[in-house]
């Protein structure tokens, strides 16, 4: 079963947002270089209307183009990540995740097994391999605000206080496969 692989659709709300806060801070930056220098570099009109143009641009054209191509490139870059497994270990559950490794969001997939809970790094990225965590050496699992501000982070502390935090789609489904899996009550 694969978990989070759909891509998440931009909502056109966020999409104007994007747009007017991007357009004011480029008329912004213009405008300080425009203040600070002793040349007149650019009319009212054109900095209205480069704001606009920017605005537009980063707010709908380049979530339209990363809702179009970026499915295609993210499932070619992690199509081909799969774990080491032992001999009697199996796949239960996978889907594109993020380890945090110093500083590193390392990108790649995560998979349940029958035996562990495994991250796989895909090729680009700085700190490859794989990270296996063992049912039975989990202490407690909590839910995680990505910088603090996106609910979509997992933290795994193990039994030795190792912490593992990873960044999913649909971290409910994870949580509860995981609950599952686990030998402690969460």
């Amino acid at each position: 079963m694969e978990i989070g692989t759909k891509p998440n659709r931009v909502s056109w709300k966020y999409k104007f947002g994007s747009m007017i806060i991007t357009g004011l801070l480029y008329s912004a930056i213009l405008f300080a270089f425009d203040y600070f220098s002793n040349d007149k570099l650019y009319s009212t009109y054109s900095l209205i209307f480069q704001g606009v143009f920017f605005g537009i641009a980063t707010g709908l054209g380049f979530p339209l183009i990363t809702e179009k191509f970026g499915g295609k490139f993210t499932s070619k870059l992690g199509g081909n990540v799969t774990p080491v497994l032992s001999d009697t270990e199996e796949i239960e559950i996978s889907g594109p995740a993020n380890l945090f490794r110093g500083i590193e969001a390392t990108g790649g997939k995560l998979f349940l097994t029958n035996k562990n809970v495994i991250f796989k790094s895909h090729t680009m990225n700085i700190q490859k391999g794989q990270t296996n965590i063992q049912y039975d050496n989990i202490k407690e699992i909590l839910l995680r605000k990505t910088a603090k501000l996106i609910d979509n982070g997992i933290r795994i502390t193990t039994k030795d206080g190792k912490n593992f935090d990873f960044v999913v789609n649909e971290r409910e489904q994870w949580m509860q496969n995981l609950s599952k899996r686990i030998k402690t009550d969460l």
